[in-house]
């Protein structure tokens, strides 16, 4: 298991780089639709962080939560 978040890690790292770099680069670009893919760049190196970072919150708060009804249902 813990190998597996260093590559999901290492994954997310990778991606969040290129998000960066095609972000700068359609920023330098002059073409009709580089605005066009700039602003959903940015948007997505926005949003992607975010929306991990509440995926995973959400999985941690559920996943607590089944070890709570695990222990409440062993004391009956």
């Amino acid at each position: 298991m813990n190998k597996l978040k260093r590559i999901l890690a290492l994954i997310g790292a990778i991606l969040l780089i290129c998000m960066y770099a095609a972000t700068l680069v359609f920023a330098l670009i002059d073409s009709p639709t580089a605005d066009a893919l700039l602003k959903a760049s940015i948007a997505a190196t926005i949003l992607i962080p975010v929306l991990l970072y509440a995926f995973i919150l959400i999985a941690r708060l559920l996943k607590d939560r089944g070890n709570d009804q695990d222990r409440d249902q062993s004391d009956i």
